[in-house]
Order: structure tokens, then C-alpha cells, then sequence
């Protein structure tokens, strides 16, 4: 190998192995405007997967804002079905490629990424958990840290250099999330982009930028920026959008919350842009420095999500 990467061309003479028996079962999966997946565990999900292997994935994307556990999942049933996979270097030893664990690690990427997730001093690429959070954290490193959609492929094409492996993993990644992403991509890579290039500006009530702004005028700029008009105020944008349940926001998404006086749960008065890992971008108050930054959003006033993007729709 020129360089270290995960089962590069281990994966090209090993998955089609695999594949004999995945065509057989793999259907189209619902699209997206993204092909992004994520969610919560679909039943196809919770009947496919071990349990101990979904807790791991989900765990795993935890440590990486914007990374959803539904590409680690769908990287972990092409690479060994679970572990539950025959092939050699599973569970012991490598393959041809020296290649080896449930998530096909080669040694020497094994040794710049590989994790000590359970916690007995060892990391080994052939323990599940390990291995699923060693995969975490060269996803993140390679690109899929944010959320969006490009950076994601970016990830899944550098696990290993074939399109249709990135496209077989988001298939599997598809039929396991509940809920499909339905802002990752083009609309929420903008807003988000957006947003981001106004952190570190300072607040200002009632201004839209370009040199401050307040939550609901950088919630607005931000949508604008990626061809969509929201009203503009958070009174406004709370009722406009469409609402999705916690745990199933997306990065793109609004988080509103109660802010005090005035507001109250059915009349939020403050909001942010859902970045991913459950973080966001808002303009925060006056008296904040920087006034435009990165939070985390469950917090006790926490009132809900909306996608304005789905309205359109």
C-alpha cells in the first residue's frame, strides 16, 4: 500500500464476497434529496442488527458532531455482516489484504485511528466495540464531521476508493434509519455554511448582518443564502416550518427555545441552526462574547424543531 487507509483494496477482492449474498436481500432504498440517511432505529434496523452492535454504532457517532450512526452501520454490514461474516479475518487473523475485524481495519490505519472503547486498556481491532469507534474516528477525520452530504461520501469513498461501496453503505444506512434526512445536502450544507462564516460576529437586536445579527436575523440570512425565505422574526419562524420530533432534527434544522418574559412554549423566543451532534449555531445576546457561536442545544428550555425546508415540499 502507497498509504495507510481502511481496507482499500481489501474491500474491492473481499465485499464481493459478501455482495453474493446482499443482492439477494438488498432492495432500493427510500431516497432522499440528500441520499444521507439518519434517524431513529427502523424495525428493519432493530431486526437486523445485534443489539449490542446498534448501541455501538449509535455510541460511536456520538463522538463525532454531524457523523450518523446509520453509516457506521451500513460500513458494518458490508464489511462483516455484524460480525456475524465467516470471512476470514473477522474475528481472528486478516485476509489476503491484511485486513481484519468486523470493520476491516488494515494495521497501520488501525494504529493512527483504533479506539479503546470498552475500556480494558487494549485497542483491538477486532473487538467490536473498538473497532466501530475506530471506524468513528476516521470517518471524521476524513470528512464527515458537519453532516453534510458531499463530506460523508468524501468519508465513505476513503474507507474504500469504489462508488459503489459508498452507494451500497448508504443503501444499507437507508433501510436502517426511521426517518430519512430531509435537509442534509444542498439546502442545509448552504444555511449551514452560512451561519458558520458569521461565528465570532457580535449580536445585535434586530440586525440581519452583514456585521451582527440576532438569532432569528441570522436564522433568515442563513436560509436565504441557501434560496429560501423564512419569515423574520422567531414568533414568525417557530409556526412556519414543519415540526420534527426530538431526536429525529437534522443539521439545517431550527432549535427554538423559551428565553424568559414574553415568550413561552407556544411563543419561543430565541432559536438556532442545528449543526449535527447535537450543537448549533445561534446568535446568542448582547452581552456574549463572541456573540455568534457554537452551543450545545438540550438545555431545560428547549421548546422544539422545525424544518423549514419541508414546507416547500
Amino acid at each position: 500500500m502507497v498509504r495507510a487507509t481502511v481496507f482499500t483494496c481489501a474491500t474491492l477482492l473481499a465485499v464481493p464476497l459478501l455482495l453474493i449474498a446482499l443482492v439477494l436481500t438488498v432492495r432500493p432504498a427510500p431516497s432522499t434529496a440528500s441520499g444521507q440517511p439518519d434517524g431513529a432505529p427502523s424495525s428493519f434496523a432493530r431486526q437486523d442488527i445485534p443489539p449490542e452492535y446498534l448501541r455501538w454504532y449509535m455510541d460511536a457517532a456520538r463522538t463525532c458532531p454531524g457523523l450518523h450512526w446509520s453509516a457506521l452501520a451500513g460500513i458494518g454490514k458490508v464489511e462483516s455482516d455484524h460480525g456475524r461474516s465467516r470471512l476470514s479475518g473477522i474475528r481472528s487473523g486478516h485476509n489476503h489484504a491484511g485486513a481484519g475485524g468486523p470493520m476491516q481495519f488494515l494495521a497501520p490505519t488501525w494504529a493512527a485511528y483504533g479506539a479503546d472503547a470498552n475500556g480494558d486498556g487494549h485497542k483491538d481491532r477486532y473487538d467490536p466495540a473498538d473497532a466501530i469507534h475506530g471506524a468513528a474516528a476516521y470517518l471524521c477525520a476524513t470528512g464527515a464531521r458537519g453532516g453534510d452530504r458531499s463530506g460523508l461520501r468524501k468519508a465513505l469513498f476513503t474507507y474504500n476508493h469504489a462508488h459503489w461501496y459508498v452507494d451500497l453503505v448508504l443503501r444499507w444506512a437507508a433501510r436502517y434509519a426511521a426517518s430519512p434526512v430531509a435537509v442534509v445536502g444542498g439546502v442545509a450544507a448552504k444555511v449551514i455554511a452560512y451561519a458558520r462564516a458569521q461565528l465570532g460576529k457580535p449580536y445585535g437586536w434586530g440586525a440581519t448582518g452583514p456585521h451582527a445579527y440576532d438569532c432569528s436575523g441570522l436564522a433568515m440570512m442563513a436560509y436565504r443564502a441557501a434560496g429560501i425565505t423564512i419569515p423574520r422574526t422567531t414568533f414568525a419562524q417557530w409556526p412556519y416550518g414543519v415540526r420534527i420530533p426530538k431526536g429525529h432534527e437534522q443539521p439545517g434544522d431550527l432549535v427554538f427555545f423559551n428565553s424568559g418574559p414574553g415568550t413561552a412554549t407556544d411563543r419561543p423566543g430565541h432559536v438556532g441552526i442545528v449543526i449535527g451532534g447535537g450543537r448549533m449555531i445561534n446568535a446568542r445576546c448582547t452581552a456574549c462574547r463572541p456573540g455568534i457561536a457554537i452551543q450545545p442545544y438540550d438545555r431545560p428550555t428547549l421548546i422544539g424543531f422545525t424544518r423549514p425546508v419541508a414546507r416547500r415540499n
